[in-house]
Protein backbone atom coordinates (compact mmCIF):
# COMPACT_ATOMS: atom_id res chain seq x y z
CA UNK A 1 0.00 0.00 0.00
CA UNK A 2 1.09 3.34 -0.43
CA UNK A 3 1.91 6.44 1.24
CA UNK A 4 -1.02 8.91 2.57
CA UNK A 5 1.69 12.13 1.46
CA UNK A 6 2.44 15.85 2.59
CA UNK A 7 3.45 18.46 0.08
CA UNK A 8 4.29 21.47 2.64
CA UNK A 9 7.09 19.50 3.65
CA UNK A 10 10.32 18.84 0.93
CA UNK A 11 10.45 15.40 2.51
CA UNK A 12 7.45 13.53 3.39
CA UNK A 13 6.02 13.28 7.14
CA UNK A 14 5.44 9.95 7.75
CA UNK A 15 1.79 10.23 9.87
CA UNK A 16 1.73 6.36 11.12
CA UNK A 17 1.10 3.40 9.13
CA UNK A 18 -1.80 1.16 7.80
CA UNK A 19 -1.37 -2.36 7.00
CA UNK A 20 2.45 -2.10 7.91
CA UNK A 21 2.51 0.43 5.34
CA UNK A 22 3.60 4.22 5.83
CA UNK A 23 1.48 7.12 5.41
CA UNK A 24 2.04 10.65 4.52
CA UNK A 25 1.03 13.94 4.97
CA UNK A 26 0.05 16.31 2.14
CA UNK A 27 -1.18 19.43 3.61
CA UNK A 28 -2.81 20.09 7.36
CA UNK A 29 -6.25 19.20 8.20
CA UNK A 30 -8.93 21.63 6.62
CA UNK A 31 -6.26 23.90 4.56
CA UNK A 32 -8.73 22.48 1.66
CA UNK A 33 -11.94 23.37 2.89
CA UNK A 34 -14.85 21.50 2.76
CA UNK A 35 -18.38 23.25 2.44
CA UNK A 36 -19.95 22.49 5.29
CA UNK A 37 -23.34 24.94 4.36
CA UNK A 38 -24.04 24.47 0.53
CA UNK A 39 -26.10 27.07 -1.14
CA UNK A 40 -27.98 26.18 -3.64
CA UNK A 41 -29.20 28.09 -7.21
CA UNK A 42 -32.20 27.04 -10.39
CA UNK A 43 -31.11 25.46 -13.11
CA UNK A 44 -31.62 28.44 -15.07
CA UNK A 45 -29.63 31.11 -12.86
CA UNK A 46 -26.95 28.41 -12.86
CA UNK A 47 -26.98 29.24 -16.56
CA UNK A 48 -24.40 32.54 -16.08
CA UNK A 49 -22.09 30.43 -14.19
CA UNK A 50 -21.27 27.59 -16.08
CA UNK A 51 -20.43 26.51 -19.48
CA UNK A 52 -22.46 23.63 -21.43
CA UNK A 53 -19.66 21.55 -21.40
CA UNK A 54 -18.51 22.28 -17.81
CA UNK A 55 -18.12 18.76 -15.81
CA UNK A 56 -20.54 18.08 -13.08
CA UNK A 57 -21.74 15.22 -11.08
CA UNK A 58 -24.92 14.58 -10.44
CA UNK A 59 -27.43 13.12 -7.46
CA UNK A 60 -30.71 12.57 -7.29
CA UNK A 61 -32.53 11.16 -4.24
CA UNK A 62 -36.68 11.02 -3.99
CA UNK A 63 -36.81 13.39 -7.13
CA UNK A 64 -34.62 15.95 -5.50
CA UNK A 65 -31.52 16.63 -8.25
CA UNK A 66 -27.99 18.29 -7.12
CA UNK A 67 -25.49 19.29 -9.25
CA UNK A 68 -22.24 20.10 -7.85
CA UNK A 69 -19.31 21.52 -10.77
CA UNK A 70 -15.88 19.81 -10.80
CA UNK A 71 -14.02 23.13 -10.96
CA UNK A 72 -15.92 23.88 -7.45
CA UNK A 73 -14.62 20.58 -5.93
CA UNK A 74 -10.97 21.23 -7.22
CA UNK A 75 -10.80 23.81 -4.37
CA UNK A 76 -13.36 22.27 -1.91
CA UNK A 77 -13.59 18.00 -2.34
CA UNK A 78 -15.99 17.97 -0.15
CA UNK A 79 -20.17 18.96 0.32
CA UNK A 80 -21.78 17.84 3.25
CA UNK A 81 -25.54 18.34 2.07
CA UNK A 82 -28.54 17.11 2.49
CA UNK A 83 -30.80 15.72 -0.61
CA UNK A 84 -34.29 14.65 -0.46
CA UNK A 85 -34.12 15.07 2.87
CA UNK A 86 -30.65 13.09 3.42
CA UNK A 87 -27.47 13.66 4.48
CA UNK A 88 -24.75 13.26 2.19
CA UNK A 89 -21.17 13.92 1.56
CA UNK A 90 -20.19 14.21 -1.81
CA UNK A 91 -16.46 13.73 -2.54
CA UNK A 92 -14.19 13.94 -5.57
CA UNK A 93 -10.36 13.61 -5.85
CA UNK A 94 -9.18 15.43 -8.75
CA UNK A 95 -5.97 13.58 -8.66
CA UNK A 96 -8.04 10.24 -9.08
CA UNK A 97 -10.77 12.09 -11.12
CA UNK A 98 -13.26 9.88 -8.88
CA UNK A 99 -16.38 11.47 -7.34
CA UNK A 100 -18.41 9.49 -4.88
CA UNK A 101 -21.64 10.37 -3.05
CA UNK A 102 -21.73 8.81 0.75
CA UNK A 103 -24.68 8.77 2.82
CA UNK A 104 -23.41 10.48 5.97
CA UNK A 105 -25.92 8.83 8.31
CA UNK A 106 -23.77 6.35 9.93
CA UNK A 107 -25.20 3.66 12.35
CA UNK A 108 -27.99 6.37 13.24
CA UNK A 109 -25.31 9.25 13.67
CA UNK A 110 -24.82 11.53 11.24
CA UNK A 111 -21.08 11.63 10.05
CA UNK A 112 -19.47 15.24 8.78
CA UNK A 113 -16.50 15.08 7.01
CA UNK A 114 -13.71 17.50 6.21
CA UNK A 115 -9.84 16.92 3.92
CA UNK A 116 -7.76 15.14 6.13
CA UNK A 117 -4.36 16.74 4.28
CA UNK A 118 -3.81 13.27 3.56
CA UNK A 119 -3.44 10.76 0.33
CA UNK A 120 -3.56 7.17 0.23
CA UNK A 121 -2.74 5.47 -3.08
CA UNK A 122 -3.06 9.52 -4.43
CA UNK A 123 -6.71 9.23 -3.50
CA UNK A 124 -7.49 12.18 -0.83
CA UNK A 125 -8.56 10.56 2.77
CA UNK A 126 -12.06 12.00 4.61
CA UNK A 127 -12.15 12.34 8.09
CA UNK A 128 -14.98 12.75 10.29
CA UNK A 129 -15.25 15.57 13.07
CA UNK A 130 -17.68 12.77 15.13
CA UNK A 131 -14.58 10.60 15.68
CA UNK A 132 -11.75 11.91 13.94
CA UNK A 133 -10.90 8.46 11.86
CA UNK A 134 -9.88 8.66 8.22
CA UNK A 135 -11.54 7.32 5.40
CA UNK A 136 -10.78 6.46 2.12
CA UNK A 137 -12.72 7.69 -0.33
CA UNK A 138 -11.74 4.55 -3.15
CA UNK A 139 -12.00 1.70 -0.64
CA UNK A 140 -15.16 3.24 1.32
CA UNK A 141 -13.78 2.51 4.15
CA UNK A 142 -12.02 3.65 7.52
CA UNK A 143 -8.09 3.11 7.42
CA UNK A 144 -7.23 4.58 10.90
CA UNK A 145 -9.20 5.98 14.45
CA UNK A 146 -12.27 4.38 16.17
CA UNK A 147 -14.23 3.39 12.83
CA UNK A 148 -11.52 1.35 11.56
CA UNK A 149 -12.82 -1.52 9.23
CA UNK A 150 -16.36 0.05 8.90
CA UNK A 151 -17.38 1.20 5.79
CA UNK A 152 -19.27 3.48 4.15
CA UNK A 153 -22.62 3.31 1.88
CA UNK A 154 -21.73 4.60 -1.56
CA UNK A 155 -24.87 6.29 -3.23
CA UNK A 156 -25.34 6.19 -7.85
CA UNK A 157 -23.63 9.08 -8.48
CA UNK A 158 -23.52 10.60 -12.99
CA UNK A 159 -20.38 12.08 -13.93
CA UNK A 160 -21.19 13.85 -16.97
CA UNK A 161 -21.50 17.77 -18.34
CA UNK A 162 -23.52 20.45 -17.27
CA UNK A 163 -25.36 20.42 -20.63
CA UNK A 164 -26.32 16.47 -20.41
CA UNK A 165 -27.39 16.89 -16.43
CA UNK A 166 -29.97 19.76 -17.49
CA UNK A 167 -31.14 18.40 -19.99
CA UNK A 168 -31.90 14.98 -18.03
CA UNK A 169 -33.08 17.39 -14.81
CA UNK A 170 -34.20 20.92 -15.90
CA UNK A 171 -35.43 21.19 -12.28
CA UNK A 172 -32.25 20.26 -10.83
CA UNK A 173 -30.52 22.84 -8.18
CA UNK A 174 -27.28 23.56 -8.65
CA UNK A 175 -24.27 24.31 -6.17
CA UNK A 176 -23.93 27.73 -6.00
CA UNK A 177 -20.75 29.89 -6.43
CA UNK A 178 -21.51 31.96 -3.43
CA UNK A 179 -19.45 29.55 -0.81
CA UNK A 180 -18.64 31.81 1.53
CA UNK A 181 -14.96 31.02 0.12
CA UNK A 182 -12.92 33.56 -1.83
CA UNK A 183 -12.15 31.20 -5.20
CA UNK A 184 -12.17 31.81 -8.88
CA UNK A 185 -14.43 28.75 -9.69
CA UNK A 186 -14.44 29.86 -13.18
CA UNK A 187 -11.62 28.01 -14.09
CA UNK A 188 -9.87 24.30 -14.43
CA UNK A 189 -7.32 24.40 -11.90
CA UNK A 190 -5.83 21.17 -13.05
CA UNK A 191 -6.20 21.64 -16.68
CA UNK A 192 -3.80 19.50 -18.47
CA UNK A 193 -3.25 17.03 -15.65
CA UNK A 194 -5.70 14.61 -17.23
CA UNK A 195 -3.62 14.35 -20.31
CA UNK A 196 -0.23 13.78 -18.92
CA UNK A 197 0.93 10.35 -18.58
CA UNK A 198 2.66 11.46 -14.74
CA UNK A 199 1.46 11.07 -11.25
CA UNK A 200 2.42 13.43 -8.72
CA UNK A 201 2.28 11.05 -6.10
CA UNK A 202 3.55 7.15 -5.77
CA UNK A 203 0.73 3.83 -5.83
CA UNK A 204 1.58 0.70 -4.93
CA UNK A 205 0.10 -1.13 -8.06
CA UNK A 206 0.47 -0.03 -11.66
CA UNK A 207 -0.88 -1.08 -15.22
CA UNK A 208 0.40 -0.28 -18.76
CA UNK A 209 -2.80 -1.35 -20.40
CA UNK A 210 -4.10 1.86 -21.01
CA UNK A 211 -3.43 5.78 -20.64
CA UNK A 212 -2.79 6.10 -16.43
CA UNK A 213 -5.65 8.78 -17.11
CA UNK A 214 -7.94 6.69 -19.48
CA UNK A 215 -11.11 6.84 -17.84
CA UNK A 216 -12.95 4.24 -16.46
CA UNK A 217 -16.12 3.65 -14.95
CA UNK A 218 -16.00 1.15 -12.15
CA UNK A 219 -18.16 -1.06 -10.12
CA UNK A 220 -18.63 -3.42 -7.36
CA UNK A 221 -21.01 -6.42 -7.00
CA UNK A 222 -20.52 -8.20 -4.16
CA UNK A 223 -16.91 -8.05 -3.94
CA UNK A 224 -16.10 -8.51 -7.32
CA UNK A 225 -14.51 -5.26 -8.81
CA UNK A 226 -14.62 -4.52 -13.06
CA UNK A 227 -13.45 -1.71 -14.72
CA UNK A 228 -14.96 -0.20 -17.93
CA UNK A 229 -12.49 1.54 -19.66
CA UNK A 230 -14.02 4.47 -22.46
CA UNK A 231 -11.65 3.39 -24.38
CA UNK A 232 -13.44 -0.05 -24.61
CA UNK A 233 -17.06 1.58 -24.53
CA UNK A 234 -16.21 4.06 -27.43
CA UNK A 235 -14.88 1.46 -29.97
CA UNK A 236 -18.23 1.35 -31.91
CA UNK A 237 -20.27 4.58 -30.36
CA UNK A 238 -22.10 4.95 -27.77
CA UNK A 239 -24.84 3.47 -26.49
CA UNK A 240 -25.71 0.66 -24.14
CA UNK A 241 -23.87 -2.50 -23.29
CA UNK A 242 -25.28 -5.45 -21.19
CA UNK A 243 -23.18 -7.53 -19.21
CA UNK A 244 -22.68 -10.00 -16.35
CA UNK A 245 -20.48 -9.39 -13.25
CA UNK A 246 -20.47 -12.02 -10.24
CA UNK A 247 -23.79 -13.50 -11.42
CA UNK A 248 -25.52 -10.35 -11.95
CA UNK A 249 -26.83 -8.79 -15.01
CA UNK A 250 -26.42 -5.38 -15.27
CA UNK A 251 -26.28 -2.58 -18.42
CA UNK A 252 -23.87 -0.07 -19.05
CA UNK A 253 -24.82 3.17 -20.78
CA UNK A 254 -22.25 5.51 -22.52
CA UNK A 255 -22.54 8.69 -24.31
CA UNK A 256 -19.38 9.59 -25.89
CA UNK A 257 -20.04 13.49 -26.62
CA UNK A 258 -20.67 14.04 -22.95
CA UNK A 259 -17.98 11.77 -22.00
CA UNK A 260 -20.24 9.81 -19.51
CA UNK A 261 -20.86 6.75 -18.41
CA UNK A 262 -23.50 4.78 -15.82
CA UNK A 263 -24.65 1.48 -15.16
CA UNK A 264 -27.51 0.03 -13.92
CA UNK A 265 -28.69 -3.02 -12.72
CA UNK A 266 -31.67 -5.81 -14.24
CA UNK A 267 -34.20 -3.46 -12.95
CA UNK A 268 -33.20 -0.64 -14.22
CA UNK A 269 -32.03 1.10 -11.20
CA UNK A 270 -28.71 3.23 -11.47
CA UNK A 271 -26.01 1.46 -9.70
CA UNK A 272 -23.35 3.42 -7.45
CA UNK A 273 -20.68 3.10 -9.83
CA UNK A 274 -17.58 5.66 -9.96
CA UNK A 275 -15.78 7.34 -12.81
CA UNK A 276 -11.99 8.21 -12.54
CA UNK A 277 -8.42 7.23 -13.89
CA UNK A 278 -7.50 3.75 -14.70
CA UNK A 279 -4.68 4.60 -12.44
CA UNK A 280 -6.43 4.97 -9.71
CA UNK A 281 -8.87 2.49 -10.15
CA UNK A 282 -6.17 -0.18 -10.84
CA UNK A 283 -4.23 0.98 -7.27
CA UNK A 284 -7.10 0.02 -5.27
CA UNK A 285 -8.28 -2.73 -7.36
CA UNK A 286 -5.07 -4.37 -9.26
CA UNK A 287 -7.23 -7.94 -9.25
CA UNK A 288 -10.06 -6.10 -11.31
CA UNK A 289 -11.97 -7.49 -14.51
CA UNK A 290 -11.77 -5.21 -17.37
CA UNK A 291 -14.60 -4.70 -19.87
CA UNK A 292 -13.38 -5.17 -23.27
CA UNK A 293 -15.18 -4.26 -26.38
CA UNK A 294 -16.17 -7.41 -29.00
CA UNK A 295 -14.46 -7.86 -32.44
CA UNK A 296 -17.29 -6.95 -34.90
CA UNK A 297 -17.99 -9.56 -37.28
Amino acid sequence: MVPIVNAQHSEPEIHGTFDGDPMYSLLPPDRIEAIREPRFVEGEAAAAQMSAAEPVLGVVIDGDARAYSLWQLDSHEIVNDRIGGRAVAVTYCPLCGTGVAFDALHDGRRLEFGVSGLLYNSDVLLYDRQTESLWSQIKKQAVTGPMKGQRLSALPMTDTTWRAWRKAHPRTLVLSTDTGHSRDYSRDLYAGYAQERGLYFPVSARSKRYHPKERVLGLEIDGTFKAYPFAELSKHGGGDRRDRVNGRTLLVSFDPINESATAYDDKGYQLPAMTGFWFAWYAFHPQTEIFTAPRRR
